[in-house]
């Protein structure tokens, strides 16, 4: 006597043939398990963690901090600049840094860094680009040029500047003093979540090597 399998577990076993062995089960987005990126010369992968029941354990899961000094930052802080998402951060990397078109600027202090930041980010923190004798090699690295003692940046790249969320301030006073030291808006992109929403999406970090 054949047994006749239920109708949803017939459905549910074709289905299950049918998805790849490797098979991402949470995306980037919809079609997009992941980014492949260069950071010096090493291929990292962009990807969100796949375990259904991850939880933050570190200093990220706080949910308050004495404000002032941290208290939340607008949406958009300075005018004209843009803020950005996730995934604007992810296709950045993809597109410009990997391109050298453009720099994702961790604005943090060292040890914020250190710990961890964003794949392809490099460490210039904001405390540096407030009075620094060497303002000079680092708007050189960035593709700006010196034209009779003012600078142009018409080929400088685009800095994409974040912090550790919302709640820090590191992040608006890199851009307030690249802005006083005459980096045009237009090049300046910001990330308000931070390395705190990028690692609440699971996303891929990166432990710079000492």
């Amino acid at each position: 006597m054949i047994k006749k399998m239920p109708l949803a577990v017939t459905l549910l076993s074709l289905a299950l043939l049918n998805i790849p062995v490797n098979a991402v089960e949470i995306n980037i987005t919809e079609g997009l398990p992941y980014v492949d990126v260069d950071v010096n010369g090493e291929s990292v992968r962009i990807e969100r963690i796949q375990d259904l029941n991850h939880k933050l354990t570190n200093s990220y899961t706080k949910t308050s901090r004495p404000a002032p000094p941290f208290s939340i930052q607008p949406f958009q802080p300075i005018k004209d600049i843009e803020t950005v998402s996730e995934l604007n951060v992810i296709n950045f990397i993809k597109d410009e840094v990997n391109n050298n078109k453009g720099i994702l600027l961790d604005a943090r202090m060292p040890k914020w860094h250190n710990a961890g930041t964003i794949p392809g980010a490099i460490n210039v923190p904001f405390s540096i680009l407030a009075s620094n004798k060497f303002i000079d090699q680092i708007f050189g690295l960035f593709g700006a040029s010196k034209d009779g003692g003012n600078w142009n940046f018409s080929k400088a790249q685009t800095l994409l500047v974040f912090d550790n969320g919302p709640w820090c301030q590191q992040g608006v006073h890199a851009m307030k003093n690249l802005l006083k030291l005459g980096y045009p808006k237009s090049k300046i992109r910001y990330y308000r979540g931070g390395i705190q929403y990028w690692q609440i999406l699971g996303l891929t970090t990166f432990t710079p090597k000492k």
